[in-house]
């Protein structure tokens, strides 16, 4: 028995040993970083300016990977699935947060089945009109939209998505009756706001910019808490509409559970390193992302609270 527990010990402290070497070494060859949405989209826009500059702190690869569909599900099941080695991360939005609330079952658990790395960045939503809408501003939207029950529609990325909460929860504040139009990802979605197929959208502000300065869609109102550099012009919807409002789309690194927390530490500290870098941080700014950064810990945090906060 004691020759037992003797080997089996050794065994475990063998397996542990060669883990921390296999920790310390990391990484040795490329990193995949998982985007669950389709290749242009805002959070791919992000992810790629963060792979960039992680392929050049680390020496080795990040290669960005596109796996959309189901509203970010099938690539998040594709991160949860697989090795915990530190080769695949998985570049997240808050709807690792939100969907555990939309589905009555997932095939992953976003709490049990990820370890959370760090915080990245968040992009405001602005409100977005087709030029067709009579309304110069946020106000002047409402009082026509209230004249309007159940005429104008809206889109969305996908059911579930932030763009359909986020419009979802300023149309319903405001009283006003529209009809969601979800789409698979946004660019259809504005594809088909600017064809005027639909009226009204609440998308991220840097997939948005394009056609605010080229005048296809009119800016009403942003969801941050002070104005944006990139649209100075544009009110925030606290200051127009609703006091205290704010929403964005949340994004951050998380990694399969069961990954070695020397890596997790160490990719934690590349990622906090890389959102300080200058260059990082310009590409950020011409997007209107607003960096963020956090601790494993912080992070792990904020993602409990904001699925507490959707299913409350």
């Amino acid at each position: 028995m004691k020759k037992t527990l003797s080997a089996l010990f050794l065994g475990a402290a063998a397996s542990l040993a060669a883990n921390a070497a296999q920790a310390q070494d990391w990484p040795t060859r490329p990193i995949t970083m998982v985007v669950p949405f389709p290749a242009g989209g805002p959070t791919d826009l992000v992810a790629r300016v963060l792979s960039k500059q992680l392929s050049d702190q680390m020496g080795q690869p990040v290669i960005v990977e596109n796996r959309g569909g189901a509203n970010a599900n099938i690539g998040m099941l594709h991160v949860a699935q697989a090795k915990p080695d530190g080769y695949t991360l998985l570049y997240n939005t808050s709807s690792i947060a939100l969907n555990p609330n939309l589905y009555r079952s997932l095939a992953f658990d976003p709490v049990k089945d990820f370890t959370p790395v760090s915080s990245t960045a968040v992009i405001p939503l602005v409100l977005l009109a087709h030029p067709s809408v009579p309304a110069e501003d946020a106000r002047g939207f409402v009082d026509y939209a209230r004249k309007q029950a159940g005429k104008l529609s809206y889109g969305s990325a996908g059911a579930g998505n932030v763009t359909h909460l986020g419009a979802a929860l300023l149309l319903g504040t405001m009283d006003i009756d529209a009809v969601h139009v979800p789409y698979r990802g946004s660019a259809p979605a504005m594809t088909d706001l600017v064809g005027g197929q639909v009226q009204v959208m609440a998308n991220t502000v840097n997939d948005s910019l394009g056609f605010i300065r080229d005048g296809k869609l009119r800016a009403l109102a942003v969801t941050s808490p002070q104005r944006l550099q990139a649209l100075p012009d544009v009110p925030t919807v606290d200051e127009t509409l609703i006091p205290g409002f704010e929403m964005g789309a949340w994004q951050g690194v998380v990694v399969p559970a069961g990954t070695p927390p020397q890596i997790v530490e160490r990719l934690n500290q590349e990622i906090r390193q890389a959102l300080r870098a200058p260059q990082l941080l310009e590409q950020l700014r011409l997007q209107a992302a607003q960096p963020l950064g956090s601790s494993p810990q912080e992070y792990a945090d904020y993602i409990n609270a904001e699925i507490q906060r959707w299913g409350g």
